[in-house]
């Protein structure tokens, strides 16, 4: 028996194909190189064209050419075929290029599962909540495109209203996989190579410029919640890296503290603490951005003996942290020497002026010294800007004497080396400092020009203290934030410049709606999931009675779905059933009828490959049209009904073969 050629492909159905694969591959554009976007526009505009001038598609070889020439030309972009970026640039080619081909109904099938494939490369690279609204719309028209192309020609509103119930019908088995499928750690979407890969946050060292460049960003470093009343503005100190080795440039971590294990620090309260809860995002480091100081730690998590709080492994998914801080604190009053001698190391050469003002103060208490160091920031004519000049070798001394101009990192740094110089131990400690309370959801959220650098000295009754030398200079940095230290014109994102009431109350709403997805959706992970099933009366579940009940709830919604859906069927009519039965007579005779097939085209085949049955059929599809098209009330228990009947009793008797 031959093979049926596949269905030929509606004219009308094109523009819905063309649209899918713009829709799914536009916004890749982002990502890809510029000649490739151009060529995928070319290929869309091209096929455009040719079905509005309604002219033949090139031939295939020369399509085999192009294909050959763009992969290769991928390749040597990428440097490879393999990977993220290489494998989504060749997926939008072949959805532009697809088109350029696409003659019968399995091409277009082609086309639209290769849509549905494509969505799911957007999340690579976004998973917010504009994405996922534009996939879900995506999704729909997919799905129309999918309804016309087996449909025939409907309305749009028809085609949009049966994709959105289709899609609603899967919402159910949404929802069970959602909650019940087993979760691994990891990024929801994302390649292992590409977990950490964009990552920003506070550097690993610091120099002059490091910490001002990060305050431009208006990202989102963490959001924390308070079980209790928030702490003051100026009490919102959020310690990260310490840094204790200086080389007249640069501040970095002592390596002896990755050596050997030191010992914990010693942490006397003297205050009440504070009980927080921190949604951290990825920064590809270890450090935790506890309140300064932490007292009670999450699991697999250390205290430094530098006081930072430290996970086993880089941050690299944006997870959830509790924590409890002390506000009012001594730590380490019997300081370990080696650590106190590494808190006075200064190069042996640079900055002979500070080096000699130091000297002068080096006869009086450590405490008189710090507060002379903080008297001369707040006395004299010192400036605190994002735009100080560039400094040169001696760049303490040029920086305390002549330029007098800097952020938070130029004042901490000028700050310890004093201290170090008149023989005081001192360190530089980054971090940030302050924060801004949501309202819509109760978090404090703390972003990255939030970014700050303060100073750690050591007093012998005291223990390791925090001082502050930026407050000294701009004490509104402190108490109400960077917007309020810095003049109009320096160069801050706009998101923290909003001054009107209803754009920040619109900002608050949106990254609360963000928060929200970022830990119910993006951030569902294994431990996510087991408190949700804990409050759902499932305290200790696994991955096979986790499968075993998505099978069962599974089979469940599915049966719910069918009990909704069949009984809305529209059952045949008298009129439907007649000519349905003529229809199946003549299939028998060798002429079956196409879905998409109208009565009076289909007449006018049979009148070609039957003629001794086209006056009989053409009677038949012409009362079927009455009843079913006409403009009188359909009734089906009149006249025209009784002759389509009689349509189906009129047809010759099929001849049977002789063996």
């Amino acid at each position: 028996m031959r093979a049926r050629p596949p269905a030929a492909l509606e004219h009308g159905a094109v523009p819905w194909l063309l649209v899918v694969a713009l829709a799914t591959a536009g916004p890749h554009a982002e990502h890809l190189p510029a000649w490739l976007t151009v060529l995928v526009a070319a290929a869309l505009l091209w096929r455009t064209w040719l079905w509005h001038q309604q002219q033949r598609m090139p031939p295939r070889w020369s399509l085999a050419l192009l294909v050959i020439a763009a992969v290769a030309a991928i390749g040597w972009q990428f440097g490879s075929l393999f990977g993220k970026d290489a494998g989504v640039a060749m997926l939008v080619l072949f959805m532009a290029l697809k088109p350029l081909e696409m003659h019968n109904r399995r091409d277009a099938l082609v086309v639209i599962m290769l849509g549905y494939f494509l969505l799911l490369t957007h999340y690579f690279y976004s998973q917010s909540i504009p994405t996922g609204l534009w996939l879900l719309a995506a999704c729909t028209l997919l799905t129309g495109a999918l309804l016309r192309l087996h449909g025939g020609a409907q309305p749009v509103i028809a085609i949009a209203r049966d994709a959105g119930l289709l899609l609603l019908q899967a919402l159910p088995f949404m929802l069970l996989l959602y909650l019940l499928f087993p979760r691994v750690t990891g990024p929801l979407w994302g390649l292992p190579q590409d977990a950490h890969a964009g990552l920003s946050g506070l550097p690993s060292q610091m120099s002059p410029g490091s910490i001002s460049n990060l305050t431009l960003s208006g990202a989102i470093a963490f959001r924390s919640r308070f079980a209790g009343e928030i702490p003051e503005q100026a009490d919102l100190y959020w310690r990260g890296p310490v840094f204790d080795e200086y080389d007249g440039v640069t501040w970095r971590a002592s390596r002896q503290h990755g050596r050997s294990p030191a010992p914990a620090p010693v942490i006397e309260a003297r205050g009440p603490a504070h009980d927080y809860s921190s949604i951290l995002e990825a920064h590809n480091q270890r450090w935790l951005l506890a309140l300064d100081v932490p007292t009670r730690l999450p699991p697999d998590s250390s205290l430094a003996a530098t006081l930072e709080a430290q996970s086993r492994e880089p941050l690299r998914i944006r997870s959830r942290f509790s924590f409890s801080s002390v506000l009012d604190y001594r730590v380490n009053r019997m300081e370990a020497p080696a650590s106190l001698q590494q808190a006075l190391t200064l190069p042996p050469q640079g900055n002979p002026r500070t080096r000699a003002l130091a000297s002068e103060w080096q006869s009086r208490p450590p405490a008189r010294i710090a507060e002379a160091a903080l008297a001369m920031f707040r006395q004299e004519d010192f400036h605190y800007t994002l735009r100080p000049p560039l400094l040169g070798a001696d760049a303490i001394d040029e920086f305390l004497f002549d330029s007098r101009r800097g952020f938070c990192e130029h004042y901490a740094s000028a700050f310890v080396f004093l201290m170090r110089a008149a023989g005081v131990p001192a360190r530089v400690v980054a971090g940030y400092q302050g924060g801004e309370l949501n309202p819509v959801d109760g978090y404090l959220t703390v972003r990255q020009s939030d970014a700050h650098a303060w100073a750690e000295i050591w007093l012998a009754d005291e223990g390791w203290l925090r001082i502050d030398p930026t407050a000294a200079v701009a004490p509104s940095r402190i108490e109400q934030g960077i917007v309020a230290a810095l003049p109009a014109g320096e160069p801050l994102p706009g998101i923290i410049r909003l001054d009107a009431d209803w754009m920040r109350d619109l900002r608050n709403r949106w990254e609360a709606a963000n928060n929200t997805w970022n830990q119910w959706v993006l951030g569902y992970n294994p431990q996510r999931q087991r408190e949700v099933l804990s409050r759902l009366g499932w305290p200790d579940p696994d991955w096979r009675s986790m499968t075993a009940l998505l099978a069962v709830l599974c089979g469940l919604a599915l049966l719910l779905v069918a009990l909704w859906t069949l009984p809305g069927r529209r059952r045949d009519d008298p009129v439907q059933r007649a000519w349905q039965a003529y229809c199946a007579q003549l299939g028998r005779r060798g002429i079956v009828r196409a879905d998409w097939e109208g009565p009076l085209d289909f007449a006018q085949r049979v009148a070609r490959e039957k003629p001794e049955l086209a006056t009989l059929t053409s009677e038949a599809a012409r009362h079927y049209a009455e009843l079913r098209y006409g403009e009188g009330d359909g009734d089906s228990d009149g006249e025209p009904l009784r002759r389509l009947q009689q349509c189906v009793q009129r047809l010759p008797p099929q001849r049977r073969r002789r063996i």
